[in-house]
């Protein structure tokens, strides 16, 4: 069985490190960026199975970086995972071009992000295995 691919970015490097130790002591495999365009060049070339992004980053922003991944076909059923810095909302409407599944704030715990990413990469893995498009995230985060 092939190791599932997490590309994390962020444009804080401590963050990268921190999530690349921990994700790859897991037995994931990780891609790392540190801003929203080079984390869409990543998802392009690598075709992770999670992405994990920052929002606010300088250039492209990660909500940026996911509505263009969802634009995308070859990156569409791509599942986000995104990192905000507390009390920053998302709107229904600006998570209806993305396919951001999750919100945690930051700072966030260590053991809840590890448990979203392994609940996000079973239900996509259950996906894949169905045929189906990964689900869309309804709001209210």
């Amino acid at each position: 069985m092939s190791r599932l691919k997490i590309l994390i970015v962020d444009d804080e490097s401590y963050i990268l490190s921190i999530l690349t130790r921990k994700f790859e002591q897991l037995g994931y495999v990780t891609v790392s960026a540190t801003d929203g365009e080079e984390g869409y060049a990543a998802a392009c070339t690598d075709l992770p199975d999670l992405v994990i992004t920052d929002l606010q980053m300088p250039g492209v922003s990660g909500l940026e970086m996911a509505a263009r991944l969802r634009a995308n076909p070859a990156t569409r059923h791509l599942p986000l995972l995104m990192l905000t810095s507390r009390g920053h909302r998302l709107s229904t409407a600006e998570l209806m071009q993305t396919n951001v599944q999750c919100v945690l704030s930051k700072p966030f715990s260590t053991r809840e992000l590890v448990a979203k990413v392994s609940e996000l990469t079973r239900a996509g893995a259950r996906q894949t295995t169905a045929g189906d498009e990964p689900p869309r995230h309804s709001g209210g985060l």
